[in-house]
């Protein structure tokens, strides 16, 4: 038994583009923890940073998520136009 990539090909193009927004939010997230953990460090704070920096990364992987989202969907779009010989 063969995997047949041509019938599962939107699936796992679906799959690919979850896995790419769900590590971008995580890779985020993470960078900025771990900036505000060497600042709690460095400074003898308490957790401040951290909380600050989690947050922004939050709201940063937010942004740069959304951004990705609309790329993928103008590009459908385009995409579905040009099959459509709609220019």
């Amino acid at each position: 038994m063969r995997f047949n990539y041509k019938k599962n090909r939107p699936w796992i193009e679906n799959l690919s583009i979850i896995t790419q927004l769900g590590l971008t939010m995580v890779g985020c997230i993470l960078f900025c923890f771990f900036i505000g953990r060497y600042l709690d460090r460095s400074l003898g704070t308490k957790g401040i940073f951290v909380a600050v920096f989690t947050l922004l990364g939050v709201i940063g992987g937010g942004v740069v998520v959304y951004r990705q989202i609309l790329e993928i969907t103008e590009q459908k779009e385009d995409n579905n136009h040009s099959d459509d010989g709609i220019d």
